[in-house]
Formats: C-alpha cells, sequence, structure tokens
C-alpha cells in the first residue's frame, strides 16, 4: 500500500508543506484543505497543525541546522529535505513527542514515498544524528543580523528593516513574540451581553478593545452564539476601526477594500436607516461578506459591488459618502503569526510600488467623500513606509484634507496621531489606523 503514508499525520504535514514551499500555498488554506479532504481524527488534526505551522515559521532556523548535518542539500529531492525539515522540527521544539516515533514515521514515509532505494536510509542516518549529538549554537554567529535572521526565522532585510525603525531592544521583543500563539479573539455584537459571554467561554476582557474577548484558544466558530450572529471573530486590533468613524446611523458610508468584511458589519452595526457600499476585486471575497453580514442579521444595510478601490472616482459622483473606511492592501507584516509563511514572501520588500497602489486608492476615493467628512485609512503593517508616509505624502499632494488626531486609553498605541500597534505590545495583529478630514 504505497499509499498509506498520506493517512499518517506527518504524512499529511508533508503534502501540505510541499504545496506551501513549492507551489506558493498559503499555509492556512493548504492546511484546511488537506483537512477537509482527508480523514484524520482530532488528535492527528492538531499535530498536523502544529507541525505545518511550526516548521513554515521556523523554516530559516530548521535550515540553518540542518545544514550541519547534510553535505549536500541540492542533492536531495525537494520533499526528501521537506521531510527532514518537519522531523527536526518535531525532534527540537516538540519535547513531548517521543524522538524514536517521529524518527519512524519519517523513515516509513521516507520509503513509502520513495521511488529510488536509499531515501530511507538517508532520512534515517540524519534524523539519527540530530538526536544524538549537540545541536549547534546559534549564539556563536558573528554578524548580528544573520543572528537574529536564522534565531528568529525571519529573512535578514525584515530584520533589518524592523531594527532600523523601531531600534534593536524593541526589534528583538517583535522578533520574539512572533513565536507566541495566537490568541483567539471575538467582537460581542451587543456591548451589553460582554460580561455574559465573558463568563460563558471563560474568556478574558481584550485589553484594547471595550466590545472585545480573547482566550489563549478556542474554537468559537463553533458555538452557538456564533451561529446566532450574537458574537463574530475579528482581531482586537481590527476592532478599533469602525469606533474611529463614529457613526451616528443615518450615513452613507463607502468600505473601499472590504473583504472577509470584519470591519464592515462592525460599522453596519452602527446604522439604522444608514448604507454602506462594500467593495472587494473578487466575487468569491464578496461572497464572503454578504454571508458575514446575513449572519450578524445586517444584510439590509450592506451593499456589494466588485471593483477596484483605484476605479471609484469613476464609478460614483463626488462627495457621494459621508464616511470611508480604506482597509488598504499592503505587505501584511502584522499578521506574521497567524500567517508565518507572509515572510519569505520576497515581494514584500518593494514598499515602493505598496505605497504607490495605496497612495492611488486613498486619491481616487478622497473625491467622492463629502465635504466635511472623514475617511479611516488602516492597514495590517508595522512599517512607515505603508502608514504615517503615506499619510503624509497624501496630504502633501491634498490641501483640501487635514489630519484627524486619533486616541486610545493605551498611550503606548498613540503614535504621530495615529493608532500603531505592534505585535509584541498586547500579543496581538501588528495594525496601523489613521484619520484624515475634508476641510468643509
Amino acid at each position: 500500500m504505497a499509499n498509506d503514508w498520506k493517512k499518517m499525520a506527518r504524512g499529511g504535514a508533508l503534502l501540505t508543506l510541499e504545496k506551501v514551499f513549492h507551489e506558493d500555498a498559503y499555509s492556512n488554506i493548504a492546511l484546511n484543505t488537506l483537512l477537509n479532504k482527508r480523514q484524520y481524527d482530532d488528535r492527528d488534526k492538531s499535530l498536523i497543525t502544529e507541525i505545518v505551522y511550526g516548521t513554515v515559521s521556523r523554516k530559516i532556523t530548521l535550515e540553518w541546522y540542518l545544514a550541519h548535518f547534510i553535505a549536500d542539500r541540492d542533492k536531495l529531492e525537494p520533499w526528501v529535505y521537506d521531510l527532514l525539515m518537519l522531523s527536526a522540527y518535531q525532534l527540537i521544539y516538540l519535547d513531548k513527542l517521543p524522538a524514536h516515533a517521529v524518527v519512524n514515521d519519517a523513515v516509513r514515509i521516507a520509503k513509502n514515498r520513495g521511488n529510488k532505494k536509499g531515501a530511507e536510509k538517508l532520512v534515517n542516518a540524519v534524523l539519527r544524528r540530530l538526536t544524538s549529538k549537540t545541536l549547534p549554537n546559534i549564539e556563536v554567529i558573528k554578524r548580528i543580523n544573520k543572528r537574529y535572521s536564522v534565531k528568529y526565522s525571519l529573512p535578514v532585510w525584515l530584520v533589518k528593516k524592523l531594527i532600523e525603525q523601531y531600534g534593536q531592544e524593541r526589534a528583538e521583543a517583535i522578533f520574539e513574540s512572533l513565536f507566541e500563539r495566537n490568541k483567539a479573539s471575538i467582537r460581542v455584537t451587543d456591548a451589553s451581553r460582554l460580561e455574559e459571554f465573558k463568563d460563558n467561554f471563560q474568556a478574558d476582557y481584550s485589553q484594547l478593545s471595550p466590545v472585545g474577548l480573547t482566550k489563549s484558544s478556542g474554537r468559537f466558530a463553533s458555538s452557538v452564539a456564533f451561529k446566532n450572529g450574537d458574537i463574530t471573530i475579528q482581531d482586537e486590533t481590527s476592532q478599533l476601526v469602525a469606533p474611529t468613524l463614529d457613526i451616528q446611523g443615518s450615513e452613507t458610508i463607502l468600505d473601499a477594500c472590504a473583504a472577509p468584511g470584519g470591519k464592515t458589519v462592525h460599522m453596519a452595526s452602527y446604522l439604522t436607516s444608514g448604507k454602506i457600499t462594500a467593495l472587494d476585486l473578487y466575487d468569491h471575497k464578496l461572497a464572503l461578506i454578504q454571508e458575514n453580514a446575513k449572519r450578524l442579521g445586517l444584510a439590509a444595510r450592506i451593499d456589494t459591488r466588485k471593483l477596484d478601490a483605484r476605479q471609484v472616482a469613476d464609478a460614483f459622483p463626488a462627495e457621494s459618502f459621508d464616511k470611508i473606511l480604506v482597509d488598504a492592501p499592503c505587505s501584511g507584516i502584522g499578521l506574521i503569526r497567524r500567517k508565518p509563511d507572509i515572510k519569505y514572501n520576497k515581494d514584500l520588500q518593494d514598499f515602493a510600488s505598496l505605497q504607490a497602489i495605496q497612495l492611488e486608492i486613498l486619491s481616487s476615493v478622497c473625491q467622492t467623500l463629502r465635504k466635511g467628512g472623514i475617511m479611516t485609512y488602516s492597514t495590517c503593517t508595522i512599517f512607515k513606509e505603508e502608514n504615517q508616509d503615506v499619510i503624509k505624502a497624501f496630504l502633501a499632494s491634498h490641501p483640501d484634507f487635514e489630519q484627524v488626531a486619533l486616541d486610545h486609553d493605551k498611550k503606548d498605541i498613540v503614535v504621530d496621531g495615529c493608532l500603531l500597534i505592534t505585535p509584541e505590545q498586547y500579543q496581538t495583529d501588528g495594525f496601523f489606523i489613521a484619520q484624515l478630514r475634508k476641510k468643509a
């Protein structure tokens, strides 16, 4: 039964990692596809999830360790190397797993998977050397950026950039925090029931959002409260966006880059007679917004439309909207904890082209804002080029706009009149929010 290896948890992890490393699949999507398609029990599902996320998030570190035990990586078939990497992850970081089980499974997969003899011998030899010898010490790497890169599994350019913008001490705190587990966080749709759901779920109050609850982990999506629309899954930082628009109820609002709709439905929850036009480029993403709105009983307040936000000025008359949200496409660096594959995406270094798109969107949508109207700009990145610099550049070329200073009880997230949250501060996504007003 040559395909039996696919039924093993570690075999499933290997299949997923191959998609991530060689087919540019997103780890969360590749993992969901596998778990929905194949029959694994709950224990296997959580082992597969742990191995996939762990191996992706520690990839650079694992490659460095393996380089000490493999003479020439290029001579190995890619799947053999991936198998060694995911096995090394378990042996080095998951100390509750018996080493012999990890090695035996890897050898069995190599034997069943390989077309050529010998893959299982090599896998066995490398992993046994790895378990019998002391691991090489990362701290001996002399160049500091290289050392941090290997230690925290971040590409050198990202290490450099974070140190440049945040200084060495804070940058290292950010690096450390990216390995912490992401909390599960929800928004309670009726603030008066916050305490009730806190007790029901044995959760904690959010430190940042007055309507948020958090838990170290939890399957909120399968709860009755979720199905009934009493709660919705939304990161604490994202929950700070809608309140900045100070929605009174009757406004006409544009959500320029709306999918998957977490902020759209949050804004819609403040409306009585008003309406939100929610835009996205893709049909399947617009369907997500509608699904979200329906579950929360807000579908009547939201119209979805397929449109590139850069074409808003051509599609809508001037001064059509009272308020606008631009949750701009960005590098997504603030989401690394949840989507570890982001950090290996080379395109993200191109901040100039990201900034150009962000400014194009702002310059188009601002034409449809009425005088005196406000526009909130948000991103899930923590780099100046996509945040403060975008606001500065926009204001320099749009003298009819001014910045509105934002505030928060937690003063450490208020920077340059904007809210800037880095992942180590409150163990959340990294996030940025700024606001602009069209002068009356």
